[in-house]
């Protein structure tokens, strides 16, 4: 019976099968923490006398809670004592429990979706699971990923398994190529709209078809990142060449990495294998996208004309959303702050200044994306334009670390959600690209980037920099 890759990864990690009585017992291959989700599931382990069943199977991480800037005397300004607390809570713990931990004196650290697949901890074929909402994002390497929440947290830990009912199959395909211009952050937008915030509601999406065959691995997890605001379980990519491109090399990538390449590829669909749910789209018919309301799938073309009025937004139908007074921008999380996502910014930035009235806040995904873009001299063009260059974290995404606008500021975010308040009280969040963004500090309004950006495409032929010369490499990470 020919199965899809959804199909093939949950079959290889059921413990026991699911009945009408009981869902199944699934094995999780890596689990992923951070600050915010994993206080509170180990003080409930300890207080149960219960032992971490898997601490080589766990990977930590800070990057909520922490500060993006650095006090003159080099101490970190948190926002709260409780932030701080969070922060080195979770250190402790995984001292305590033998937890590779990337604190503040690793050069890995960084958001959780993105130092992860930086190390090569995330790997196509396994289980993935974290307590953040847009753990999707690892579905990009053919990983069935997916968020928990505190309490299914803390069953992981103390088992390595979790509780799941097997959800339904949902395939996107989207076929032919994108215009000059249009990113994977565009397509994702695309496709929420068209689907619905919960037209992917029970669902795990595979996305299909030669507009993600031809994709870098960094705009492949912008699109399953978002797989979420279409209300979907998770979201995945077949691995392919380009997939394992990507791997090799990375400190936990398998030592076997031939084997381990040849398993990968035979997770791909097979042909003829039935989804519960179809969905088909044409890439040339995608523009660049912005929303105009408050959620992800309140989403138009930025050429186009707002369809609904949003009071919140304070935004009225029939009228153009370019030109739309901008507030702040900020590119950065972990939807899009890659050195992919900052090239591109660098390109429409160089040579040009940010608008009096607009403040730019560009944060890297990493410790490692930092370096990169400060190897490729990118941080140079960002702080020649006026743009403030921060440390590594989360950030303005969502503000938990005290990085959030001002009561009716409108923002253009390269973040993953635009709900009322989420940046901050009374802020309005737009979600754009890069490119949008970028495009958008300039101007001081919502601007269409393409009169800045040339050929956008010519960013997809970039290889990842070369870090070996600054200490990134070498395989000191593996299991």
């Amino acid at each position: 019976m020919a199965r899809s890759l959804f199909d093939k990864v949950w079959d290889a990690h059921v413990v026991r099968g699911e009945t009408r009585e009981r869902p199944a017992v699934l094995y999780i291959d890596l689990h992923l923490i951070h600050e915010v989700t994993t206080p509170q599931a180990c003080a409930v382990l300890k207080a149960r006398g219960l032992k971490i069943r898997r601490p080589d199977l766990t990977l930590a991480t800070i990057d909520h809670s922490t500060p993006t800037k650095i006090n003159a005397d080099g101490t970190r300004p948190y926002v709260t004592e409780q932030a701080q607390e969070q922060v080195e809570l979770l250190l402790a713990n995984a001292e305590e429990h033998g937890i590779q931990a990337h604190g503040w004196d690793s050069p890995y650290r960084g958001i959780v979706h993105v130092m992860g697949p930086e190390l090569g901890a995330t790997q196509p074929g396994q289980t993935i699971v974290c307590g953040d909402s847009h753990t999707a994002t690892h579905g990009a390497f053919g990983a069935l990923a997916f968020g928990i929440g505190t309490t299914q947290v803390g069953h992981v830990l103390a088992t390595q398994c979790i509780l799941m009912r097997k959800p339904k199959s949902m395939c996107v395909h989207v076929d032919g190529e994108l215009a000059d211009g249009v990113s994977a952050k565009d397509v994702i937008l695309a496709i929420i709209t068209e689907v619905g915030v919960g037209g992917g509601t029970g669902h795990v999406i595979e996305y299909r078809g030669p507009c993600f065959e031809n994709m870098t691995m960094s705009e492949r997890m912008t699109v399953c990142n978002m797989s979420i605001e279409a209300g979907a379980r998770a979201g995945m990519i077949a691995p392919d060449a380009t997939t394992v491109a990507y791997l090799k090399g990375r400190e936990m990538a398998p030592v076997d990495f031939d084997t381990a390449t040849e398993q990968w590829l035979s997770l791909a669909s097979d042909p003829g294998c039935s989804y519960d749910k179809e969905v088909r789209l044409k890439a040339e018919d995608i523009k660049p996208m912005v929303t105009y309301g408050t959620h992800p799938g309140m989403a138009m073309p930025i050429d186009g004309l707002i369809p609904e009025d949003n009071a919140y937004m304070d935004m009225q139908a029939g009228t153009a959303i370019a030109g739309t007074k901008v507030d702040t921008v900020f590119i950065g999380s972990c939807t899009n702050s890659r050195i992919e996502d900052f090239r591109v910014a660098a390109k429409i930035l160089d040579g040009k200044s940010v608008a009096k009235s607009v403040t730019a806040v560009f944060v890297p995904g990493s410790e490692r994306v930092k370096a990169e873009v400060e190897l490729e001299g990118l941080h140079e063009v960002f702080l020649a334009a006026g743009v403030q260059w921060r440390e590594p974290g989360c950030s303005m995404c969502i503000g938990m670390n005290g990085d959030i606008g001002k009561p009716g500021e409108l923002i253009v975010s390269t973040s993953n959600r635009n709900f009322e308040g989420r940046q901050g009280p009374g802020v309005r969040t737009v979600l754009a690209s890069p490119a949008t963004a970028a495009a958008s500090a300039i101007t001081g309004v919502i601007t269409d980037a393409k009169k800045y950006q040339g050929h956008y495409h010519e960013f997809r032929t970039f290889q990842n920099t070369d870090l070996q010369d600054i200490g990134f490499g070498g395989g000191k990470h593996r299991h």
